[in-house]
């Protein structure tokens, strides 16, 4: 098997897995850790051939989701299946991609870090690695609600919608939050 060709699997009308490359039966549980692993992997149906990788990752992840603590909280996934009946289902597809990737890299660039410091190599800054991330999720955000149709600036989270948009000015050192003045009156 050449490097970028995935690893064949095939399944069989009694419902058993086959992994090609070992010559052996494989459960489910194999397939996923050959995913964790990082090993590409591509299920074929084998009577017709039909690519059915899809429908045995979804798996997977049901059976994960029915055991132990659950990824995806009911709230989550009810968004999921309105998705899918909305206008903006590209678009939430593309955003949720793109998060994936983006925590992915994340993740291998903090372990990477932590090698270097706990080898002594580098120093880790976690601020310079906290703002990229910032930096990030504003513009997913801003690019999902861009083709989602909402207008700019409507998705603000820090913003109460209850209250005017003016931003009242907190009080200065030594004034009097209740009056206008400095404390104590004007010493004129």
């Amino acid at each position: 098997m050449r490097v970028n060709e995935p690893r064949i699997v095939k399944k069989y009308p009694n419902r058993r897995l086959y992994d090609t490359e070992e010559s052996r039966y494989v459960t489910l549980a194999d397939v996923q850790q050959l995913v964790r692993r990082g090993i590409n992997v591509k299920v074929v149906d084998s009577q017709s051939g039909r690519d059915i990788t899809r429908g045995i990752l979804i798996q997977i992840i049901t059976e994960q989701e029915t055991a132990g603590e659950p990824l995806f909280t009911t709230e989550m996934l009810v968004r999921f299946i309105r998705f899918y009946d909305e206008a903006v289902h590209e678009a939430f597809s593309g955003y949720l991609d793109q998060s994936l990737r983006f925590f992915a890299e994340q993740q291998r660039d903090f372990n990477d870090r932590m090698r270097d410091v706990l080898g002594g190599r580098a120093t880790w800054d976690i601020t310079e690695m906290t703002r990229r991330n910032l930096e990030f999720w504003k513009g997913m955000q801003d690019q999902f609600f861009k083709a989602a149709v909402f207008p700019a600036g409507s998705h603000d989270p820090k913003r109460d919608p209850s209250t005017p948009s003016v931003e009242a000015k907190p009080p200065a050192v030594g004034e009097d939050p209740s009056s206008t003045g400095p404390k104590g009156g004007d010493s004129r």
